[in-house]
């Protein structure tokens, strides 16, 4: 059976032991490390399919939890899969809807077949089981898809957590053996264990004996601070085989990006840049610059100087000021469009940082220009 997902190294930074690689998908081959917008409904906010091409992105993420509910996975299905339902021919990748169904806390029961939970949308009572959500998965038919887990608070009990451990690697084997098409989609399993070192190890060494095509970490990026992250991912990272893909779930600030990759990660996805494009913030070389302020009112120079996108090229701080303040979506469109170009754009110079060994100058020299201080700028 030919592998649905596969990785290739191409080079190491001999200073950080940083990746560079490629993810082969049935929908293509992108470089790796990558970071991918996240198209939550089968749509990345304000975004064309065609735009997110132009400026690089080889694969996006889509929710299963929220397409299961609209428009359904049947209707995923009959359209062809969400390539064809949402025309777009690069890579997808889904993630199991459990990280939404724990979410929510007041409404949801956990027991060992799986989660019983309401319906956030009309309060209906649903029920979600690793099978359950292989079955919606394959109907929506991404190129990689996630395993349901349990994803438990980073500073809930010792106790709490070995429990929630142990059911996640239970969840993943089940799910493992419901996967219907493992020669075109890559199902990946996810490492969980808050911060406890000996939890992660655990888990980490379960799910890699099950030998999934691909590893996910997550549990990160959920209240805790980057240093306690960061120190996760110190622990966490070297445990996943070296020939598969690694996966940080839900991260996406510029300073978790660089300093994910230093620690071995190749896959970032996170809503942040269209989320806070959205509130008027975006991304620049300079740091964040958030544009509906009263000062940029006839300010007519690009939102980034030294950015080449779209938006940047073509409109003004004192435009895009305008259409945000008038609540015209234009506006948002090119805040949104600004920041995903940013992102893929860092990490294209990430990517070139390892081939040149000058990850970690790299890294010191974005840090002092995005405005961090200069102890965060050395410390990582």
């Amino acid at each position: 059976m030919t592998a649905a997902i596969t990785y290739r190294l191409i080079k190491q930074d001999k200073h950080t032991g940083a990746r560079l690689g490629e993810i082969t998908t049935p929908h293509g081959t992108f470089k790796t490390p990558m970071f991918m917008p996240v198209g939550t409904l089968a749509s990345v906010k304000t975004m064309a399919p065609e735009e997110l091409k132009d400026m690089g992105a080889g694969i996006i993420l889509s929710n299963t939890y929220h397409l299961w509910l609209r428009p359904g996975e049947e209707i995923v299905k009959e359209a062809g899969g969400l390539h064809k339902f949402m025309n777009w021919d690069r890579g997808v990748l889904t993630d199991s809807g459990g990280f939404q169904v724990f979410s929510l806390a007041d409404s949801r029961n956990i027991t060992e077949e799986g989660v019983t939970f309401k319906n956030h949308l009309n309060g209906a009572k649903m029920f979600l089981s690793p099978e359950k959500a292989l079955q919606i998965e394959n109907d929506l038919g991404a190129d990689i898809i996630m395993s349901l887990d349990e994803c438990p608070p980073f500073f809930e009990s010792y106790d709490y957590v070995k429990k929630s451990v142990a059911r996640t690697t239970r969840w993943a084997a089940r799910g493992l053996e419901a996967h219907a098409h493992p020669d075109t989609q890559g199902l990946f399993g996810i490492v969980q264990g808050a911060g406890f070192e000996d939890l992660r190890t655990q888990s980490a060494k379960d799910l890699v004996s099950l030998d999934f095509p691909g590893y996910s970490i997550g549990g990160l990026s959920v209240g805790e601070s980057k240093a306690e992250m960061n120190r996760v991912l110190d622990f966490t990272t070297p445990l996943l085989p070296e020939n598969k893909p690694r996966y940080l779930m839900g991260v996406g600030s510029p300073d978790a990006l660089i300093d994910g990759v230093i620690r071995g990660i190749d896959m970032f996805d996170c809503v942040l840049p269209t989320r806070i494009a959205r509130n008027g913030t975006v991304m620049t070389s300079q740091g964040r610059l958030v544009v509906k302020n009263a000062k940029y009112a006839k300010d007519f120079t690009p939102l980034d100087p030294n950015c080449d996108c779209y938006a940047c090229r073509n409109y003004t701080r004192a435009y895009i000021r305008h259409l945000i303040k008038a609540d015209e979506i234009f506006g948002i469109h090119l805040t949104s469009y600004h920041n995903l170009y940013f992102l893929l754009h860092l990490m294209q110079q990430v990517q070139q940082a390892i081939m040149d060994d000058d990850l970690l100058a790299f890294r010191q020299d974005f840090f002092e220009t995005y405005g961090f201080n200069k102890e965060k700028a050395r410390n990582f």
